[in-house]
């Protein structure tokens, strides 16, 4: 029936999602999900609210969010209007926002070349031109390399897949050198290490920060993503929310997110708990001799100089162990591991033990 498509779906190469296979006592460490559960506070929140009420529509600017948002960071010292808050469904829904609000001008924009898979595909589907800009060669951002004509930036920070950080004052540096184009940071994994560039949204007009629940706050099944910015950019995203979906959120998804930033003790604990496996699970492997990227998310980036990355992946798969490879140029021979909980953690580390040093 491709026929009947349109000319722009024609050239579509969409977007790969990671794998999610449906097999009994697997150890799924692929898609970067976090190992624990959500807060008990929004497990109740959900059951709570799960009743007759579902029959109407939820809020649609999904305020208590919104404002819940704005008491979080400002309580941490950045000062945070309801106007400049911005919510989705998934990030990937802002980030395609923005694209389409923000990122569509007339030079073209700028991304790194190893980054997050889904920024081509947006500027295939919203007709974006793009350039990318490589990665130094230890698979660090420069921001000297953004100094250059563009219709906009677009980075995740820590970078995925690589899991490296870019510091804050070169995440400003950036801003400083390109004051006429939109700066967007996307901050999937900002909570596993890093230090949010929210703090300077006050500062920076063309500043726009994403963020999402799905990694550190445990709620991919639930759909919620944000962005925080000027208000200037924030009213862009909603013209074009509101000429797509007026009513992108659920209600259970929006008690659910106030009754996560609610609780700030079992986020912080979890976030550690993570990062002081990632930072185990990187020794190990380091023993093992894998080169490991230092990594400030939720999974590593390592390669064995003296292993094919894809036949260690299968090897995994044979041990019931899934992690992510991607067949990409400079990076065919890395291994994304998510991080799961440490028992997860250790079996992988005896699964590499066997297949390393077969008997």
């Amino acid at each position: 029936m491709s026929q009947f498509w349109s000319s722009i779906v024609n050239t579509l190469t969409p977007y790969v999602p990671g794998e999610q296979p449906k097999i009994s006592n697997l150890i799924k460490l692929n898609t970067n999900e976090n190992p624990y559960g959500p807060s008990p506070k929004v497990l109740e929140a959900i059951k709570a609210h799960t009743d007759e009420s579902l029959r109407l529509y939820p809020d649609p600017n999904a305020d208590e969010i919104k404002d819940a948002i704005s008491a979080y960071f400002t309580a941490k010292g950045t000062p945070v209007q309801r106007d400049q808050v911005f919510v989705g469904n998934g990030s990937d829904e802002v980030l395609a926002h923005t694209f389409q609000a923000l990122l569509k001008q007339d030079e073209p924009i700028l991304f790194p070349d190893i980054s997050y898979s889904f920024y081509p595909v947006y500027c295939g589907l919203y007709q974006v031109e793009y350039k990318n800009i490589p990665l130094t060669d230890t698979f660090e951002i420069n921001p000297k390399d953004y100094r250059q004509s563009n219709g906009g930036i677009i980075f995740p920070n820590p970078n995925a897949p690589t899991g490296r950080l870019l510091a804050l004052e070169a995440v400003e540096d950036i801003l400083k050198n390109n004051s006429k184009s939109v700066v967007v940071v996307d901050e999937a994994y900002i909570d596993f290490g890093g230090q949010s560039a929210v703090s300077l949204v006050n500062q920076y007009n063309n500043l726009l920060v994403i963020q999402t629940l799905s990694k550190s706050r445990s709620l991919a099944g639930i759909r919620l993503g944000y962005a925080i910015g000027h208000p200037a950019l924030i009213e862009g995203l909603e013209r074009v929310k509101n000429s797509f979906n007026s009513y992108p959120i659920d209600k259970l998804a929006i008690k659910a997110t106030v009754a996560s930033f609610a609780d700030e003790v079992y986020f912080e604990q979890t976030c550690a708990r993570i990062v002081r496996s990632r930072d185990l699970l990187s020794e190990q492997l380091t023993a093992f001799g894998f080169e490991v990227i230092p990594s400030s998310a939720n999974f590593v980036f390592a390669k064995h100089p003296e292993h094919n990355a894809e036949a260690l992946a299968l090897a995994l798969r044979d041990r019931s162990i899934i992690v992510r490879y991607f067949n990409k140029p400079n990076i065919d021979q890395h291994l994304r591991i998510s991080i799961g909980t440490e028992d997860e953690c250790q079996a992988l580390i005896q699964a590499l033990r066997e297949i390393l040093t077969p008997s």
